[in-house]
């Protein structure tokens, strides 16, 4: 079976990355990939296409988004503190988790937004169902905190994540492992953590970040960060301020990313049981509205008109024929073209 990219952004994640959904899935069908997971930074702007997309091609699409979890909570936003946060991806194995993802990132702009639209482990424990929790190799914070050799935290965190996360077949919560033995002491890092994960059981999977989809796309990308961060672009491939310059984030093949985790094989494993467990099938085309309960007892049409002619009272508007026809002629415009 081949590796299913789990950790992909295409250029919905603004300023970020580069690819356009069709060129991400065309990657994925040339390798002879069988699915691919679309994980944008903190919003679902391209799911919809890039289902359709993924069908067309013949591609099993797989809906996710790349978290933002507040440090503290997300109603925390105190300047120096709070801008500090954590990432994990989130991954959709059905249509509940489909709907909870997008109450998640529509809670992250509408409550949590500070710099980035953020989650944090209430709004988790609320919407976790149908979901797939993968911590980042990079920035989560299970991540940080082994790197900061700080493991008693590690662990109250990976408990929090287990409670959340639970379900009877094991659970739906991994640590991500990525390898890129460009960067001076990530794989070394790589290493402590899966050595961590395997004495608590904890289930790693392998991944890798896309942000482009060929090695040659990198100088490119570096621009489009230079204008996110307002600072001038750095000559040749080097990464600028916010990167490395040897750092490879292209659309690496089945056969490269399977030689650099054949000393973890059980990671390769766990990226194909994720991808098998993420079935996510969509109705497109079908129009839903809000089953909404009018507490006055009224139809919607009668409710419309009481509105309607208690608005002319409140405004003081005078009953004349003149209005009045106006009025009906709008409501009747209304119910017979059904808005």
């Amino acid at each position: 079976m081949k590796f299913t990219h789990l950790h992909t952004h295409s250029h919905y994640s603004l300023l970020q990355a580069l690819p356009k959904l069709p060129e991400l899935v065309a990657a994925a069908k040339k390798d002879g990939m069988e699915a691919l997971a679309l994980t944008d930074n903190g919003n679902l702007y391209g799911a919809i296409e890039f289902y359709k997309e993924c069908q067309k091609q013949g591609v099993k699409p797989i809906i996710g988004v790349d978290a933002y979890l507040a440090s503290r909570t997300r109603f925390d936003k105190q300047a120096g503190i709070d801008k500090d946060r954590f990432r994990m991806v989130l991954l959709c194995k059905n249509e509940k988790g489909y709907k909870n993802l997008m109450k998640l990132v529509t809670a992250s702009y509408l409550e949590g937004f500070y710099y980035k639209p953020r989650i944090d482990f209430e709004l988790l424990e609320k919407y976790s169902e149908g979901l797939i929790c993968v911590s980042s190799s990079w920035s989560g914070d299970i991540s940080t905190a082994v790197r900061n050799k700080n493991f008693q935290l590690a662990d109250e965190l990976l408990q929090k994540y287990k409670k959340i996360f639970s379900n009877n077949d094991g659970g739906d919560f991994y640590l991500e492992i990525t390898m890129y033995p460009e960067l001076l002491g990530h794989n070394e890092h790589m290493k402590a953590l899966a050595d961590f994960a395997k004495e608590r059981n904890l289930p790693i999977v392998a991944a890798h970040d896309v942000y482009y989809i060929l090695p040659e796309d990198k100088e490119a990308r570096n621009t489009l960060m230079a204008v996110s961060q307002g600072a001038p672009q750095a000559r040749g491939n080097s990464g600028g301020a916010w990167g490395n310059e040897e750092e490879d984030f292209s659309f690496l093949l089945d056969a490269e990313i399977k030689e650099r985790f054949k000393e973890m094989p059980e990671a390769i494993f766990n990226n194909h049981k994720i991808t098998a467990l993420c079935n996510l099938e969509l109705e497109l085309g079908k129009w839903f509205f809000p089953d909404i309960k009018i507490a006055s007892g009224r139809n919607a049409d009668d409710e419309l008109r009481f509105l309607a002619f208690e608005g002319l009272k409140k405004r003081g508007l005078p009953e004349t024929k003149e209005i009045l026809d106006r009025l009906e002629y709008e409501l009747g415009v209304i119910k017979t073209k059904g808005y």
